[in-house]
């Protein structure tokens, strides 16, 4: 295993040749309100780690050229496609139109949840996170196919959105 320092890995800059080996997957993010542009790099720096072909950032959350978002995601915004909504509704409803039979999984706590192991991911698919304190909306919730969650057996009852993400993300890609 290859170990970089920090100042190494936020300076890499793939080549046009090494972005074109990259297999982009049939994945998309969506990030409804998302506060803390540290968890809006960290997520970028998944996306690329798994090849997703977009991220869409929508309310309230930060968007690139921002230098907090750069520093978590290690220069990823330069080479991950990402777009900005004014809602995570609306990205929804343009991927609805763009990209034909997509699986929306909210990645929350609810009432109407399903553990996340059980789902049977299906690709092209979208997973939403939310805003770290009010979560997904409603609204999102209520058009998404499965709210995905994971089990919490401490004192704490959440975890962070970006661990969550991947939590459910490499589930759905194994």
């Amino acid at each position: 295993m290859i170990k970089l320092k920090a100042a190494e890995l936020r300076t890499s800059k793939p080549t046009k040749k090494d972005l074109a080996k990259i297999k982009r997957r049939d994945i998309y993010f969506i990030l409804e309100d998302v506060l803390d542009t540290y968890n809006t790099g960290g997520i970028f720096r998944l996306a690329d780690a798994i090849g997703v072909k977009k991220i869409f950032l929508t309310g309230i959350t930060e968007t690139p050229p921002n230098t907090r978002i750069k520093k978590a995601s290690i220069n990823t915004t330069e080479w991950v496609a990402w777009e900005y909504q004014e809602s995570a509704l609306k990205a929804l409803q343009k991927l609805k139109k763009e990209v034909s039979n997509i699986q929306i999984i909210a990645v929350e706590q609810s009432p109407k949840s399903t553990k996340f192991t059980e789902i049977n991911y299906q690709t092209p698919i979208a997973f939403v996170v939310g805003n770290e304190t009010n979560g997904v909306t409603k609204e999102t919730l209520n058009i998404s196919d499965f709210i995905a969650e994971i089990p919490m057996f401490g004192v704490n009852t959440s975890l962070n959105v970006i661990l969550s993400l991947g939590i459910v993300v490499y589930q759905a890609i194994k």
